[in-house]
């Protein structure tokens, strides 16, 4: 199994941080699937307080309609795991956290067979200023539900890290 399923790419977390300082700039996390690991691993720069708001972990959709105000009749229509809801969640945890930039993300970990999900993936969603710039859904391929997270977590940073460039 490569990297991207078993660890954070500090590299690119450290490259996120010096490219944010230096445009005077902040991001804030909204997740689901990762279940804070983006959190975690913008936390884990040196210096985070001076660029990383924070996040909220939604899980639900009550959750996610409450604290991210995401339209919940199109979200009950796709489980809560499309790239609309992930863009919703992108604009609304940039206002909630008062950033710059806002990434999101939702989707599945794991196989979930008896909901027809087959295959796993994760839309997220990347605003700026509160207007989306990328909205985009990852394939990952089979691992333990953790590893799952980890791709997604790699695969987030590095289209944010293009984004900010």
């Amino acid at each position: 199994m490569d990297s991207n399923y078993t660890e954070i790419n500090l590299g690119a977390v450290n490259r996120i941080r010096d490219i944010l300082l230096l445009q005077h700039q902040t991001a804030a996390v909204a997740e689901s699937v990762t279940a804070g690991d983006i959190q975690s691993a913008l936390s884990l720069a040196e210096g985070a307080l001076s660029f990383f708001q924070g996040g909220i972990t939604v899980y639900n959709l009550g959750q996610k309609a409450r604290h991210l105000h995401i339209d919940p009749i199109h979200a009950l229509d796709n489980n809560c795991v499309s790239e609309r809801v992930a863009a919703e969640m992108a604009v609304s945890v940039t206002s909630l956290f008062s950033a710059d930039w806002g990434i999101s993300v939702t989707g599945y970990a794991s196989l979930l067979p008896d909901k027809n999900i087959n295959e796993l993936y994760a839309c997220f969603a990347i605003s700026y200023r509160s207007n989306i710039v990328r909205q985009e859904t990852v394939y990952a391929q089979k691992a333990p539900p953790r590893n799952v997270r980890f791709f997604y977590t790699n695969n987030i940073l590095s289209a944010f890290l293009k984004q900010i460039r």
